[in-house]
């Protein structure tokens, strides 16, 4: 059978389309190949020129952050403000010549380590064209109305459901789609203590100002358990962006997606003097019978 002109055009040009499509799926992979890089190193606290420092949140992808690709400060904040995203604070950093995320971070590492440690920053925007990257980290502008800790702590606990109702890669772990989380009074109590105290002294630690850790902060506030397990966040306004900073840094996302915890709490507390703002802890855990 032979095809027309017409037809044989449709036909290549559908070829194309699908190759360009194929090709910004390869960037946008990319792209969240390098947030996943940046946010393990955030957690990692290496520090920079071999000083320890503190742990940094998780970054959330954020698009309004990754939309265009700028040369300026001036241009940024132009391209912002064009895409609704009112920043708190905004860095710019790009770099030219890697090939791979790998790459690209290594050279992130070596040139920006103060900029993507700053614990200041709770989103991320990454673009990637041919050999150019571009990471805008940002803090937006807190929303001027919040729920109280329990309305945004059950909002955490919806969003976490419906991505743990989707199979996964966190890192290099595989998760297969797990049952979905019930919200305890218990763990929502533990999780609101230990964001008031990283608020109080602007803190971002699993370890509290009195050397607890999540273990002895659930067992105080009545939770008998086998199985637990803690998130912290720091910097987002919003449930749903914090969710997504978790499913993007491997460490929290395994937390998120793990089939041994039945139960999870979640709340925010914030303090404009702090240095993020605000800081949100989910508890995760498994009941038990007391004395087990």
């Amino acid at each position: 059978m032979n095809d027309s002109p017409k037809r044989v055009r449709q036909i290549v040009a559908a070829a194309l389309l699908l190759c360009a499509s194929a090709a910004g799926t390869a960037r946008g992979d990319e792209a969240t190949q390098l947030t996943k890089l940046i946010n393990s190193y955030r957690e990692a606290g290496q520090g920079c020129g071999g000083q320890a420092s503190p742990a940094a949140g998780p970054l959330a992808p954020d698009r309004r952050l990754a939309g265009q690709q700028v040369n300026s400060s001036e241009q940024l904040q132009q391209a912002l403000q064009q895409a609704g995203y009112q920043a708190a604070a905004v860095q710019l950093i790009r770099v030219t010549g890697p090939d791979t995320p790998e790459a690209a971070m290594a050279m992130l590492q070596q040139s920006y380590c103060k900029q993507l440690q700053d614990a200041q920053f709770a989103d991320i925007g990454v673009l990637h064209e041919g050999n150019s990257w571009q990471v805008v980290l940002g803090r937006a502008l807190l929303p001027a109305r919040l729920g109280d800790w329990q309305e945004e702590g059950k909002a955490i606990l919806e969003a976490v459901n419906q991505a743990r109702g989707t199979p996964r890669q966190c890192g290099d772990q595989p998760f297969d789609a797990a049952e979905p989380l019930s919200w305890s009074d218990a763990l929502g109590q533990a999780a609101l203590a230990h964001s008031r105290d990283m608020a109080m002294n602007s803190l971002f630690s699993h370890q509290g100002s009195d050397r607890s850790l999540v273990g002895a902060r659930a067992t105080a506030a009545g939770y008998t358990w086998t199985v637990i397990g803690e998130n912290i966040a720091a910097g987002q306004g919003r449930a749903q962006q914090v969710v997504e900073g978790w499913l993007a840094s491997p460490s929290h996302c395994y937390n998120l997606m793990n089939p041994d915890f039945h139960e999870m709490g979640a709340a925010y507390a914030s303090n404009p003097q702090s240095q993020a703002t605000i800081y949100w802890t989910q508890v995760f855990g498994a009941a038990g019978r007391s004395g087990l």
